[in-house]
């Protein structure tokens, strides 16, 4: 299984979610492209918080130094990012892809995230409340749809609030796979927890 985690926004929580989901189904972790905070990566993150010994995690295509949009920052660094360089790592296991931002953030001229979206992907969205965030929600899952691409879930992230997220349950028909609560901290043993909670939903999709 693929998994391809994208937000509805920046800072919505796709990161944490990635070692939530790579823990529970024990899967390799690939983020294509990172910009910014090199010597703490995404992916520096992820296998931080994650403790099983069998996830593997694949280097970044694109290492950009400037956190800012993927486009400028490549621009800045005097790189073009071309989808055509961007390849797939081969593995046997379930593989993680974590996005960059939200599902339009740029890459180029003419690409952005959404464009890294596969087929054979399985797409989950994670949101976050903030004042806008059920339209950034909303619109998020219909661009991915209008891709002809299947939103498998949604993970909500941060305090609960249960009329927003059964208006965006009831108006999409998509599977919740769970919620991560405004945690104090997020160390190995609560991504642990955390992955136990979502493991067979997350089986299931």
């Amino acid at each position: 299984m693929k998994i391809f985690i994208t937000g509805i926004s920046t800072d919505v929580g796709k990161t944490i979610t990635s070692a939530i989901v790579v823990e529970a189904l024990e899967a390799d972790y690939w983020k294509p492209i990172q910009a910014g905070d090199l010597d703490n990566s995404d992916s520096h993150k992820v296998k931080a918080h994650v403790s099983n010994s069998k996830s593997q995690f694949y280097p970044n295509v694109y290492q950009l130094n400037t956190p800012a949009s993927p486009h400028l920052a490549a621009e800045i660094d005097g790189v073009i990012i071309d989808l055509k360089g961007i390849q797939e790592p081969k593995t046997e296991n379930h593989l993680v892809i974590e996005g960059a931002g939200g599902i339009f953030v740029p890459l180029n001229e003419k690409d952005t995230i959404i464009d890294l979206i596969q087929s054979d992907y399985k797409v989950i969205v994670v949101s976050r409340h903030y004042l806008g965030s059920i339209n950034h929600t909303l619109l998020t899952i219909e661009a991915i749809q209008n891709r002809g691409f299947k939103v498998a879930g949604i993970i909500f992230s941060g305090s609960e609030n249960k009329s927003t997220e059964s208006l965006i349950l009831n108006k999409t028909g998509i599977k919740c796979i769970g919620r991560i609560d405004e945690e104090p901290y997020f160390d190995q043993n609560v991504i642990r927890e955390y992955a136990d909670l979502f493991r067979d939903n997350l089986l299931n999709l």
